[in-house]
Formats: C-alpha cells, structure tokens, sequence
C-alpha cells in the first residue's frame, strides 16, 4: 500500500476517533459503563466510521446500525432471540393483533425448518403439507440464511396473497408448492368421547387467548357425558401463552405451584394452581414437537403425579422472550429474558420432558401406536382408582 494511502487511512482513523470521544464520554456515563466497556464501546464507533466513510460504496448509516444490532443478537447463539427490522416488527404486530394471514402450519428450528404440525381446514393442509416436511427456501430465499423469525414472517401475510415454498418430503424428494394466504381461524382445544367408553379425549392444538375456555367447555361437558379418565394429546403443540396454559392447569393440576419463571438475577416468579377437587385419571401425549407452555403443562402434571406422559421427549423450548420496541417505535429486539422450572425445580430448556412410556411412532405406521398405548394405560389407570 502506497505511504500515502497508509497516511491517510490513519488520518481517517484518527479523525474518527477523535470525533468520536465526546459522544462516548457522555454516553458512557449515561449508561454506567466501566472503563474496559467503554474501550470496547469506542472500537465499535470507530470502525463504524471508518466503514460508512471509507467502504467502496455509500452506506447509509441506518444500515451499519440495524446489522450491528441484528449482529450482536445473533451472537447470543439463542434462536429466539432476534432483531425485528421494521417490516418484521410490522408484521408482528399485524399478528397479534389477529389481522394476519398464513397457510396454517407449526414450524421448528432444530436443523432445519420442518413443519411440526398442520393445523385442520387451512391452506397448508389443502396443499398437501405433511408433518416432517422441510422447509428449504420461502419465496426463493434459503431458510438457511435466515433466522426463525425472519422464516416465520416470510411466510405470514395478507390474506389472499401466495407465497411459494420449495420443500423436502421425508423421503428425499423436493417439490415447490404455491399457496394462497388464508385468515387462519382455528379452534386449538376439542374434546370427544371414545365410542362406546368412559374415556374422553381432548386435543390441544396451541395455546392461544380462547385455549383455556374452549378447553374448559368441552372438560366439562366430557365430565357430564360420564367421563371417568381422559387423555390429552399435546403432539405437535408449539405453546403459547403461558397464561392460558395456568388457567388450564387450575383445572387439571393439584393446587400448588405450576410453573416458575426465573430471570437471570435469581428474581422468581411462580404461577401456582388453586385445584382443591380431585381430578379423573390423566394420561398425556406428548412428542419431539411438543414445546413450551405444552411442556410447561405436561411437566407439572408429571412431577404432581395427576398424569403418566405417553410418547417421545419433548422439544426442550423453556425460555421466556419480550419484544423490546425501540424508541422510534418501528423496530424491536425479540430477547430471552427468563427460563421456565417445573414444580420439581426441573429445566426445560434444551432438555424437554421425557415421558413415563417411551412410544415412538414410526413414520410408515398405518396407525396411531402412540394413541393406542395411551388408552391402554388410562384404562389401568381407571381400574387401579376403582379398586382403591
């Protein structure tokens, strides 16, 4: 590199730091950094400037800012926690605020994205989506390059809009599909008798803000028809609100604690049952794709003993995220702020809940093996309560 060139990079450098020193200062001491973090502080700054000043190309300033943050929550290495530019954070708030439209499947994040479940009467199931499908590239974008949310959004939208997804079916072979966006309106809790029994069966599918009283309606009315055990099949449930899975759990769960959430000072928060009427003999369905509040339920209901756990572990989501806007309003970090506790002190997180039955349920069976195993171990659940 020619002598002058080097000299006027450092000038460049130097100008930048010094530029750079004031702001610092002061915002140093208005975020209490201590001076090895205000080092480190004042190297982001000045490579910042060197980039926007000296790249081959003009970026925009917004630009370098939203990729460091993005960056920097990638560092984290926690899928859950990621920036939400301000097309993303758009859409989310469209979500919540129940205006969006999808195609109606449950996606996970672990090598790969793969469809968890597909949710009855929507677009996804009338294409032909199956669990087990992998999800390579939404509108001809790898899901490779990006992250769960970005994933998530790409496939959200105005209703009556396509978006096209290349998947992989478990057999190897690849296929592109175009689906029509739908307004998804699904009930997540339904429950039936078994023909010609005493056993009820209710499934929840997610657990959304209807979850709890739909569950309730149909725990009742399962109770009036002669209900004297139920199972409750959690398979492919990706969670939700942990609040709507403590209601649940008031109803199911013996009085005491629930679920404890513990942020990373120690500071505890604990939701507990008020229960004080026994409940009927419980078996639960749990799977790999059981996450979250699914598991939070499934995990309180083993360590007090009112259910035996029927089927694989569990996914292992056990960490609590908030949505952090930032002051212009327009964009927000997703950020794990806390981890979930079973009643037993017990970790979710990255370990799941293991079931009291191992049953997996291999792809080429014609039937449900799980379910099976299941009605088996409620009926000896019944017989064991009726001799007592």
């Amino acid at each position: 590199m020619p002598r002058s060139k080097k000299k006027y990079i450092l000038t460049v450098v130097v100008s930048a730091l010094a530029g750079a020193v004031l702001t610092i200062g002061v915002l140093a001491w208005s975020l209490g950094l201590t001076p090895d973090k205000y080092e480190r502080f004042a190297r982001f700054l000045v490579m910042m400037r060197f980039v926007e000043t000296q790249y081959v190309d003009e970026v925009s300033y917004d630009k370098l800012m939203n990729g460091a943050i993005s960056g920097m929550i990638k560092s984290l290495g926690d899928p859950y926690s990621v920036y939400l530019d301000p097309e993303m954070y758009k859409k989310l708030i469209e979500q919540t605020g129940g205006t969006f439209g999808g195609i109606g499947v449950v996606m996970g994040f672990e090598n790969g994205v793969h469809i968890m479940s597909v949710l009855e009467g929507t677009p996804g199931e009338a294409a032909g989506l199956v669990v087990g499908d992998e999800i390579l590239a939404v509108d001809g974008t790898p899901t490779s390059s990006m992250d769960s949310e970005t994933t998530a959004m790409s496939i959200r939208g105005e209703a009556g809009t396509d978006v096209v997804l290349s998947i992989r079916h478990s057999d190897g072979r690849e296929q592109e599909y175009t689906i029509t966006r739908d307004v998804i309106h699904v009930k997540t809790a339904a429950g039936r008798m078994f023909d010609n029994s005493d056993i009820g069966y209710i499934r929840i599918a997610s657990f959304g803000e209807s979850t709890a009283k739909e569950f309730e309606t149909d725990y009742n009315r399962l109770r009036d028809e002669g209900m004297k055990g139920m199972i409750i099949d959690m398979r492919a449930n990706p969670g939700g609100y942990v609040k709507t899975c403590v209601d649940i759990a008031n109803l199911i769960v013996p009085a005491g604690p629930v679920v404890s959430v513990v942020q990373r000072d120690g500071t505890r928060e604990e939701h507990t049952s008020g229960l004080s009427e026994p409940t009927v003999p419980i078996v639960v369905l749990i799977d790999g794709n059981s996450a979250s509040a699914s598991e939070i339920l499934a995990g309180a209901l083993q360590d007090t003993g009112a259910a035996t756990l029927v089927g694989t572990t569990s996914y292992g989501k056990g960490s609590v995220q908030v949505v952090l806007p930032m002051p212009d309003r327009t964009e927000a970090v997703k950020l794990t702020i806390a981890r979930y506790y079973t009643p037993n002190g017990r970790s979710i997180n990255g370990v799941g809940i293991e079931p009291d039955v191992f049953v997996e349920q291999p792809p080429e069976a014609h039937r449900d093996m799980q379910l099976e195993k299941a009605l088996d171990v409620i009926k000896e659940k019944m017989k064991a309560a009726e001799d007592k």
